[in-house]
């Protein structure tokens, strides 16, 4: 087997073995937080702005089974659960006037643009585009970040949660792949987070070659890939594969 990446003794019995690429992982759960990433309306169903904006969200469904039962393992060994929600006031005015690139290169402020009957609508915080989807709701004990731009870690008090709880990995799920996933991730690792991209667990914004080449990007300079499979078989375990056995002593039964 190939050595594992770990920032602690991977002998320890508390860590968990993760299968990823490009080698696997140890992580202790007590220092991982399950991330789901704008699970909201907007990017994961009909009607919402990715979906009225001309974008496939077909993958969306399939992502929020697999969401769910990674967020279900996470609770299950006490993994903190951290939803981030995307958006801004209902005046836009987080969003930034025409001085701010967002203000440019948002599609959903370029969809209102061209569909003035939608300002107000689209990622407006306590609109139906905002909320979470119903399939997915926080439990008690989970946390919601609020973000306005792709990357959660920008004017948001994220790195405090995460340091306060002694955080050192985090496990993405959510939309979309090669924005606010890849986005975050990124400024994770710059600041010395391990994240790992659980890859059947997200879905993307664009053609198809783009989850391919995030998660590629990932596994090649950012990160680590792996699947819900994986990390709630790692966490079911309840062991560490690694850690030394007791010695048996000859003389029982």
């Amino acid at each position: 087997m190939t050595n594992p990446v770990s920032y602690f003794p991977p002998e320890d019995p508390a860590a968990r073995l993760l299968q990823a690429k490009p080698e696997p992982m140890m992580i202790r759960p007590a220092e991982t937080a399950l991330i789901i990433v704008d699970m909201q309306n907007a990017y994961a169903s009909p009607g919402g702005y990715l979906d009225l904006a001309g974008f496939d969200i077909s993958g969306a469904a399939p992502a929020i089974e697999r969401i769910d039962e990674a967020a279900k393992a996470a609770r299950a060994v006490g993994m903190p659960v951290i939803f981030f929600q995307n958006g801004w006031d209902k005046d836009y005015v987080e969003a930034g006037g025409p001085g701010s690139p967002n203000w440019h290169k948002s599609n959903a402020l370029k969809t209102m643009r061209k569909r003035p009957e939608l300002m107000g609508k689209l990622l407006a915080k306590g609109g139906w585009d905002y909320e979470l989807v119903e399939a997915l709701p926080p439990q008690p004990g989970d946390i919601v970040v609020p973000k306005p731009r792709y990357s959660a870690f920008f004017n948001t008090n994220l790195d405090s949660i995460l340091r306060a709880r002694g955080i050192r990995t985090l496990v993405f799920t959510g939309v979309a792949t090669n924005v606010c996933v890849e986005s975050t991730l990124r400024d994770g690792f710059f600041l010395e987070y391990f994240g790992v991209v659980l890859h059947d667990a997200t879905h993307h914004a664009g053609p198809d070659f783009i989850q391919k080449a995030s998660l590629y990007n990932i596994e090649s300079f950012f990160g680590w890939v792996s699947s819900t499979e994986e990390f709630t078989k790692a966490l079911k375990a309840n062991a560490n594969p690694l850690a030394p056995h007791p010695p048996t002593n000859k003389g029982d039964a």
